[in-house]
């Protein structure tokens, strides 16, 4: 099979695109051949900031195809089922071996780059809001980088919900898509102080929750929560070791949470809630949005893409197989 490798952690010109043996199918597991495998900001950051366990590695958390092969102990499995999955690693390639319990069925209807980018964006999203967050209607959540995969679905389910939603965003043409998909008010991080546009939004309250994506604006999060507030930081864009002081967070009796969704994925809940997103993406309740494919073999130019672009949703990656 063909796959995009790297040796050594590094800038997207690391990544090669090479031959690599077959994956064999794992007795718990499934082999997809895969169709889209969606970048994730984990991918980007292992890629940029870790080195990988062995030489010809292959990065990739998310990845949907057809099922070409099913374990002995699997039996809710079958060739020819389309599925997406997730894992800490193997999706940017043609094929994928992984275990049945990281796979969900891709139900009729549905485009695979959309359903590969769905699981990690949408579950993430979701346990924030909701596991985490306990958001309520009527309570306002400020979302930090609204355009990126988590963001989009941050502020399509918080609307749903009945909640206000404000987001930090940069782009008119951005801003207006948010705006489609629920987003109540867009505050433009570049050009506008953040801390003073949410106090100005919120009558100088604060908001009740945040979702932290970024990392580098935890501080900034603090700063627009409002007393016994909460906020639920879920990733580090930066790359950067993360750094904050928490004695305004003491005084005002607010709440953090963190969230690796790596550990959570396969949890009943978590999973299940998965399964029902992906039937409401079909249904259009939901709207995954890709902002741009990339055959695999420009492995490395589609990671330049989604680090040095302000993009909008995700970046898929599509075999040629």
């Amino acid at each position: 099979m063909k796959a995009a490798v790297y040796d050594h952690a590094g800038a997207p010109d690391v990544l090669r695109y090479v031959d690599m043996p077959d994956p064999a199918c794992p007795n718990d597991g499934v082999l997809i051949r895969v169709e889209a495998a969606a970048i994730e900001g984990g991918d980007l950051i292992n890629r940029a900031s870790t080195p990988p366990p062995h030489a010809a590695f292959i990065v990739g958390y998310a990845a949907a195809g057809e099922i070409i092969a099913v374990g002995k102990n699997v039996a809710d499995r079958h060739v020819g089922e389309k599925v997406t999955s997730f894992d800490l690693a193997g999706s940017h390639a043609e094929l994928r071996a992984v275990a049945a319990s990281r796979t969900w069925l891709v139900p009729d209807g549905l485009d695979m780059a959309a359903a590969a980018a769905l699981p990690i964006a949408f579950g993430t999203a979701y346990h924030c809001l909701f596991a985490k967050g306990d958001i309520r209607r009527g309570e306002t959540v400020l979302i930090q980088a609204g355009a990126g995969g988590v963001g989009l679905a941050a502020i399509q389910l918080a609307h749903q919900v009945g909640a206000t939603v404000l987001a930090t965003v940069s782009g008119a043409k951005r801003t207006e898509r948010l705006l489609q998909l629920g987003l109540d008010h867009a505050i433009d991080h570049h050009s506008t102080d953040v801390t003073d546009a949410v106090m100005h939004l919120t009558a100088g309250r604060g908001v009740d929750l945040v979702i932290d994506p970024v990392g580098a604006t935890l501080q900034n999060s603090l700063a627009v929560l409002r007393p016994e507030g909460r906020l639920v930081f879920v990733g580090n864009a930066g790359g950067s070791k993360l750094s904050l002081d928490l004695w305004p967070a003491l005084q005002a009796n607010q709440s953090l949470f963190g969230v690796f969704m790596g550990t959570q994925l396969e949890k009943p809940d978590v999973y299940n809630m998965i399964s029902r997103m992906l039937k409401w993406a079909v249904a259009g309740t939901l709207k995954v949005v890709v902002d741009r494919t990339f055959a695999l073999e420009a492995a490395a130019e589609a990671h330049a893409y989604a680090e040095n672009n302000s993009i909008l949703g995700r970046v898929v990656l599509l075999p040629s197989g």
